[in-house]
């Protein structure tokens, strides 16, 4: 019979004792001693395992060099990144605004002359801002150049401290160039030759535009370390700034204008007011109107674009109703004040006035309140005006009106936020918004300090930008090859530079007709025109 073990649980007290009893036992020390090397033995190959295989296939790559860093730098922000780049497509967009409104503006007979500058000029300044122009607006240098990043080498994941991919900011600020270079053209359309173009852009693109821009928005441009210790005018206590480029983009760009149309002279047979004449007519003002309303559309790039974050969401509404209220504003003015000069509701002056508001309100969009903005635009509008009929009186030829709007008005904008300023608001960021140092202008309690820094900044980079552009101007103009030749100027700059023009099946008027044109037309054709042009002669005369 087999005896049946016990079923009652032994407590632990009876556990020590009887552990106590086989431990006297030297059969039971054997048994209990081989009983723990084999577990100890068990668990040191199981930690053995692990160790080895976890070498083989996860570790071994940084075998050599260890746990790499990762700096902040390194990591690009995906929501930033793609806000940047939409809103650099919206910048660029603006090159057909800026296409078609210096189409419509101008004379039938230089159209085309005007869409091979405005598309060139796009490509070549993408290549210059490549090579050159980024390393010397944007890198780090000594103030007033930068020397890094020359075609796009050794330049770090991200921008600086915005979280951006570098080649993101890279095709935000090529836009912001090639609008700088387009607006240059403006004034000088209707008798500058193609290769003069060609070598005062370059010029422009490559070296007055991103030296002098490092100035202001370079990681150590002086304007904009201005009032720190140990920098330019420390006692100041502050900066210049410029978010989006009422100096930076719209002041350098007016002011190459305005040199360049001083040293052209006017268009042939331009008679000015004071001559007893009356400005050219532009040939289609329906091209024109819409471009500048394209242009509208791509400020929405230009000014929110520029804080580089989409995670500041309420600076960019700010800055996106900023913007629309200063164009409404500054439409308004323009026409009205027209009205009262004319009586007359004129296209051109609403145009320009709108443009006249965008231009003012790209530097201080981000720091005025929506009155501050319709205040600032209504102002630009009638200083728009009084502007062009300043150019007028001084005999400049400024077929789109270039110099008023972007020149004239991006300096008013520029000095604008030392009045306007509102004191609520202070840096954007690439999480959100830096509010803890605000700025604020003299009609908000802030005293001169900002208007005493936009002034000096503002006045700094118009008068280098005139008078190094009144230079390349010069020069290019003593090589023989700024102004077109008279006799080729009348044939029609169409013809002549690009051997075709713009309307070639038909002819809108014969008196507006390039006199080369009629060796196109049929005979009959010809005869009616010069018919007509010799009726209208004796009729005048």
């Amino acid at each position: 019979m087999i005896a049946k073990r016990p079923t009652e649980k032994l407590s632990l007290s009876q556990k020590v004792s009887r552990l106590r009893m086989r431990l006297k036992d030297p059969q039971w020390r054997r048994y209990g001693g081989t009983l723990l090397t084999g577990k100890v033995l068990g668990v040191g190959l199981v930690l053995l395992l692990m160790f080895v295989v976890s070498g083989l296939f996860f570790t071994h790559v940084y075998a050599d060099t260890g746990t790499p860093e990762v700096k902040a730098s390194d990591l690009v922000n995906p929501v930033n990144t793609m806000w940047t780049l939409v809103a650099a497509f919206l910048v660029f967009g603006m090159q057909v605004g800026f296409t078609m409104l210096e189409a419509g503006f101008c004379r039938s007979r230089e159209t085309v002359n005007v869409l091979v500058e405005c598309v060139v000029d796009t490509c070549l300044c993408g290549i210059l801002f490549y090579a050159i122009g980024f390393a010397f607006m944007f890198s780090h240098g000594n103030g007033f150049i930068g020397y890094h990043w020359f075609f796009l080498q050794g330049a770090p994941a991200t921008y600086e401290t915005t979280g951006v991919a570098f080649l993101a900011v890279w095709i935000f600020q090529f836009a912001f160039a090639d609008t700088c270079s387009t607006i240059t053209s403006g004034a000088m359309i209707g008798r500058t030759g193609f290769v003069g173009d060609l070598l005062y852009s370059f010029c422009v693109t490559g070296f007055i535009y991103p030296i002098i821009g490092h100035w202001a928005w370079g990681p150590d441009g002086w304007l904009a370390l201005m009032g720190s210790d140990g920098h330019f005018y420390s006692s100041l206590g502050i900066g210049f700034h410029d978010f989006a480029g009422s100096t930076v983009v719209h002041t350098i760009g007016g002011f190459i204008a305005l040199a360049g149309a001083i040293v052209l002279g006017p268009r042939l047979g331009r008679k000015f007011k004071r001559d007893g004449g009356q400005p050219m007519l532009p040939h289609d003002l329906t091209i024109a109107v819409s471009g500048g309303l394209i242009l509208w559309f791509g400020w929405y790039g230009f000014n929110p674009g520029s804080t580089l974050s989409a995670m500041d969401l309420v600076g960019i509404g700010r800055v996106a109703a900023n913007t629309t209220l200063a164009a409404c504003a500054a439409g308004l003015t323009s026409i009205l004040y027209g009205y009262f000069k004319f009586k007359k509701w004129d296209a051109s002056y609403t145009t320009n006035g709108f443009l006249a508001g965008l231009v003012a309100i790209t530097c201080p969009c981000y720091w005025v309140s929506p009155t501050g903005s319709v205040l600032l635009g209504g102002i630009a509008g009638v200083l728009v005006i009084l502007a062009v009929d300043l150019l007028e009186w001084l005999r400049i030829d400024d077929p789109i009106g270039a110099v008023p709007v972007h020149g004239v008005c991006g300096i008013w904008g520029t000095i604008s936020l030392g009045l306007f300023a509102c004191g609520q608001y202070g840096a954007t960021g690439p999480l959100g918004a830096d509010n803890s140092a605000p700025l604020r202008g003299l009609f908000y309690g802030g005293g001169m300090q900002v208007l005493k820094a936009q002034i000096i900044g503002s006045a700094c980079v118009t008068l280098a930008t005139f008078s190094i552009a009144m230079v390349v101007m010069l020069v290019v103009n003593a090589m023989g090859l700024l102004r077109l030749p008279a006799e080729m100027e009348t044939y029609g700059m169409d013809l002549h530079e690009h051997g075709i023009s713009a309307y070639p099946e038909y002819v809108i008027s014969a008196i507006g007709a390039p006199a080369g044109m009629e060796q196109e037309l049929p005979m009959a054709q010809s005869a009616h025109a010069r018919s007509s042009v010799g009726s209208l002669s004796r009729a005048t005369g």
